[in-house]
């Protein structure tokens, strides 16, 4: 069962849920964890013989992150933090079934309705995955 401070914070549900837990939590930063498990849908064909996640995976993981950091920012807004741009993505260590990453994420800046992320996916202390990314906030009803 999905930890409730995440189902709180962003409106991912299972199978697109990519966060299983807050490891720490600041103002302006947040590590989170995801252990990925062999019945994971994108390893079917992602390949059967060899699975490895996806880096898209990766990054939507470390964005999931970044919008649970967003969401302390926005208790009083009826919107939800959306991706508008990725830049600068790097993909070093492939991640496997049974792996745990780690994303790290910190704000850079902040413009306007802008904010300007730096996110890190790292699995066995190694980076797995690195990036840049922009999400603004979406109004919601």
């Amino acid at each position: 069962m999905p930890d409730e401070n995440i189902l709180d914070a962003i409106p991912h549900r299972p199978p697109m849920l990519l966060v299983d837990e807050i490891v720490s939590q600041e103002d302006d930063s947040i590590v989170c964890r995801k252990t990925f498990q062999a019945e994971e849908f994108f390893f079917q064909g992602h390949y059967p013989d060899q699975p490895i996640v996806p880096g898209v995976i990766l990054c939507e993981a470390t964005v999931q992150s970044g919008a649970i950091l967003l969401s302390s920012k926005m208790k009083q807004s009826k919107g939800v933090p959306v991706l508008t741009r990725m830049s600068d993505v790097k993909f070093k260590t492939m991640v496997k079934p049974g792996d745990t990453i780690e994303m790290s994420v910190r704000i850079d800046e902040v413009v306007s309705t802008a904010f300007y992320l730096i996110g890190t996916a790292k699995v066995n202390g190694k980076t797995a995955a690195r990036l840049s990314f922009t999400c603004t906030v979406a109004e919601t009803e």
